[in-house]
């Protein structure tokens, strides 16, 4: 699963996939210094797993991971293809998810592309070359559709009715995301793809004085995205590349802690990032190792166990589930059994996040 970082030329991204990933994206005062996107495999911080292994003391902890991607400043026209557009477009339609960087801070040393620091009309750019790209995919398969419409065929007639209604909002200004459709309904565009359909994380970059509680920008920005379900992430990239270069934990934290902060930015867009995409945790904890599993929200046991390996759910029999509180308050899986706290679920059960399972299976 990957989330794209997008945004126009010199708002930070280069500078936040840096302190990320800790890959060396090129970080350059002038447009288009990202030219490949660069794909980092990020961390997803996670105290429970801390805590397990305090618990297990196992051999070694692997904690669960998740891809960046930067990708490639976007300018006005870039449906059309001007600057790095066609290619910019065909890496985030690549991904499931977008950080959308504003840049909300001024320094006259970094130039905007635009020339004044606007996140309204930064914003707007990077929408409307959206909307008009899925504008256009719409219309040339509503082209093909309504044919067969013609016709007769019934899917046909329903696909058109869907396309023209997505047509419309797109036609309107409006992200596909914000058409309220039926699951059935949304079938008729899932081969296309579209952008804007996305969900969406938007990433105010600030400067030192605005990192705690934000700053006019900021406030333009929450207002603006109010209606669009959208979290809103304030970050000084800045900040965060000076906190990458300290080497020690401790370091880091009194670090924040002199700056009003309890967390890294990192820290907290990698965990919103992971919630952006739909995904869960859960754990397998024995002395060999204590492991995080990522999965999607709504998997049942056996497509979890398929996770660890694709035998576990072709044979899957049962699962032993234990939820993290549980395991945290008893300590061991043998202390949960006699409290009663080990569960024995079957191929519905729904697993939950933080859940410590065992799999039994026979292939």
């Amino acid at each position: 699963m990957q989330c794209g970082i997008v945004g126009l030329p010199n708002v930070g991204k280069s500078t936040l996939f840096n302190c990320l990933s800790n890959a060396k994206a090129q970080a350059a005062n002038f447009p288009f210094c990202t030219i490949e996107p660069n794909v980092g495999v990020i961390t997803v911080p996670d105290e429970r797993l801390n805590v397990l292994e305090s618990l297990v003391k196992p051999n070694r902890v692997l904690p669960t991971t998740i891809e960046i991607v930067d990708i490639a400043g976007l300018v006005k026209g870039a449906s059309r293809g001007e600057g790095l557009g066609n290619q910019f477009l065909a890496n985030i339609r690549q991904t499931d998810a977008i950080i959308h960087v504003l840049r909300c801070f001024e320094d006259d040393n970094i130039i905007h592309v635009d020339g004044t620091v606007d996140p309204l009309r930064d914003k707007e750019i990077i929408d409307t070359e959206l909307q008009l790209k899925d504008l256009d995919s719409v219309e040339k398969k509503l082209q093909k559709v309504s044919r067969a419409a013609k016709t007769g065929d019934k899917d046909a007639v329903k696909a058109e009715t869907v396309l023209l209604k997505y047509k419309t909002h797109l036609d309107d200004g409006k992200s596909a995301r914000t058409l309220e459709m039926s699951a059935n309904d949304k079938e008729h565009i899932a081969d296309l793809c579209l952008l804007t359909d996305k969900p969406v994380m938007y990433v105010c970059n600030v400067d030192e004085a605005s990192v705690v509680n934000g700053n006019k920008f900021v406030d333009q920005v929450k207002e603006i995205v109010k209606n669009e379900k959208a979290e809103v992430i304030i970050i000084s990239a800045a900040i965060e590349s000076d906190i990458s270069e300290l080497d020690s934990y401790e370091d880091r934290i009194s670090f924040l802690n002199d700056l009003g902060l309890t967390e890294s930015g990192v820290a907290k867009l990698i965990t919103a990032s992971y919630k952006l995409l739909n995904l869960i945790t859960y754990f397998t904890a024995g002395v060999q190792e204590v492991r995080a599993w990522t999965i999607n929200n709504g998997f049942k046991a056996p497509q979890a166990a398929g996770v660890i390996h694709t035998d576990f759910e072709r044979g899957f029999i049962k699962a032993d589930v234990i939820s993290y509180e549980d395991f945290k308050k008893y300590g061991t899986e043998s202390a949960c059994r006699e409290a009663g706290a080990l569960r024995m679920e079957g191929k519905e059960y729904l697993v939950n996040d933080g859940d410590v399972m065992h799999f039994k299976f026979n292939v």
